[in-house]
């Protein structure tokens, strides 16, 4: 056979070949399966007693709907090619209790992924990392009870996340603070689980737009009333976290009847006091910063001063909006007190807010150097009371066995007369007997004194006062003490 003939014939056989390969690479592609229905771009292959999902699914689906099966598992690798195009998955009412770490390589795509009612117990760690555009995720209805702090790591589209009806115990605050926070996450239900203690203070510091997508309705909370501040703050926000299903905000009283009680009655049940909304304060000088907190993101605000000036660019150096809406009030004053007003605006929400600025008519340093005035005051007035009750009750007594006992002995009585208690109606016998030593003071040796006890006199006065007793009482009548009294003084 010539050559040419031979080579004509191979270049045949491997033409059929591709022929024939060809519709069966259509069929994998662009064929429905036999055990779903197609429309368009949507696949549905629920309630089919399906145990697997099908592998040779086509590459233009966009949604797939596999719910209402018998599949226990999502393995790696359920579909042996890249789906590009799907964007919805529904897995739901499957008995699904496994999930692989790889099961979402070949759909990255996915923007809805319904995993609900089925008996999911945990989710492991970095599980859902490769849907980075996923936007909604909804796994109510499980047996969770265990969730890693970086199973949602990654999801930085995800904006809705159903987690109620399930076992969860621990409120998963890494999801809406800290640095692995979901920034898009709009609305986060918890309700109907096993969650018995709210990180309130985290909760109230959250933005509204956080707190008005976050239900825990339906748990076993423990009554206190912190936890009722907090939701009658947001009732008074009006977010619809705290109005949607107001019925089903219930806690466990604290006490051992374990009664339930409406959240919203514990100021009845537990004497709660009613909450107020705080005024913001500030002090001369300082720069200070209004949050329009408002319940939607994105919306555009209009900030109004005290006496009905809007603020606009240009009209005042001191108050300025800031990108992100909110107020900066520089180098504040006194008259800068007063109600600022907060108008938002967007296409399904108008919000008006208010805040209330108190400024104190002085800085914030010096009010610090006041009170270290007035301690410093206070101290040395203390210190000034202790000196005194030293010199008053603890000055040194009269010592017997100082060496100038003799010279000053009469000195000391003269002049110790002054503090002496004097009798009034005693017999001066009795006391001659006690052998206590009576000193008088004659009207005229006071002149020329003033008034003062002369005391180069002492051993003449000394001499008189131990004379007889008529004598002594005839002294009586005729003298006064040192003390300007005209009784004697026994020293």
């Amino acid at each position: 056979m010539p050559p040419s003939i031979n080579w004509c014939i191979r270049w045949a056989v491997c033409l059929s070949c591709i022929l024939a390969l060809i519709p069966k690479i259509r069929g994998s592609t662009l064929n429905c399966h036999k055990m779903c229905i197609c429309a368009s771009n949507i696949v549905s292959c629920s309630k089919m007693n399906l145990t697997m999902i099908p592998s040779d699914l086509p590459n233009y689906t966009a949604v797939l709907d596999i719910s209402f099966n018998e599949i226990t598992g999502l393995r790696a690798q359920w579909t042996k090619h890249k789906l590009p195009n799907l964007h919805n998955l529904l897995l739901s009412h499957n008995g699904l209790s496994f999930i692989s770490s790889e099961a979402f390589i070949f759909v990255k795509q996915l923007r809805y992924l319904d995993l609900s009612s089925n008996v999911l117990r945990q989710l492991d760690e970095f599980i859902f990392e490769p849907l980075i555009h996923l936007e909604v995720l909804l796994l109510y209805n499980n047996h969770i009870s265990q969730i890693d702090r970086t199973a949602f790591l990654g999801l930085g589209s995800l904006q809705k996340l159903y987690l109620s009806q399930n076992l969860v115990s621990r409120f998963p605050l890494e999801l809406v603070k800290d640095k692995n926070r979901l920034d898009k996450l709009s609305l986060l239900d918890l309700s109907s689980n096993r969650i018995k203690v709210l990180p309130i203070q985290d909760l109230q510091a959250l933005p509204a737009y956080i707190k008005n997508g976050l239900y825990f309705h339906n748990n076993t909370l423990i009554c206190d009333c912190e936890l009722y501040s907090l939701m009658a703050h947001w009732n008074i926000r009006r977010l619809n976290s705290a109005l949607d299903f107001k019925d089903d905000h219930t806690c466990v009283h604290p006490g051992p009847d374990k009664r339930v009680l409406r959240l919203y009655e514990l100021n009845i049940h537990m004497n709660c006091s009613t909450f107020k909304e705080t005024d913001r304060e500030a002090y001369l000088e300082q720069t200070l910063i209004l949050d329009c907190d408002t319940r939607h993101r994105e919306m555009s605000k209009t900030w109004m001063l005290p006496g009905n000036v809007v603020v606009s660019p240009g009209n005042n150096l001191s108050a300025v909006v800031l990108p992100d809406g909110d107020l900066e009030l520089k180098t504040i004053r006194p008259e800068d007190s007063g109600v600022y007003t907060c108008f938002a605006v967007s296409e399904y929400l108008n919000e008006t807010l208010y805040v209330v600025v108190k400024v104190h008519n002085f800085t914030l340093n010096g009010n610090g150097d006041t009170l270290n005035t007035a301690y410093t005051t206070l101290v040395g007035c203390l210190a000034s009371v202790v000196l005194v009750l030293i010199y008053l009750y603890l000055t040194p007594c009269r010592c017997f066995c100082c060496p100038d006992k003799s010279k000053n002995h009469h000195e000391d009585s003269i002049h110790s007369s002054m503090l002496s208690v004097t009798p009034t109606h005693e017999d001066m016998a009795t006391k001659a007997e006690l052998n206590r030593h009576v000193a008088f003071i004659d009207p005229k040796d006071l002149q020329g004194q003033n008034g003062k006890v002369n005391p180069n006199g002492d051993e003449e006065v000394d001499e008189e006062a131990m004379q007889g007793k008529g004598k002594r009482k005839k002294s009586v009548a005729d003298s006064i003490s040192s003390v300007f009294s005209d009784t004697p003084i026994v020293v």
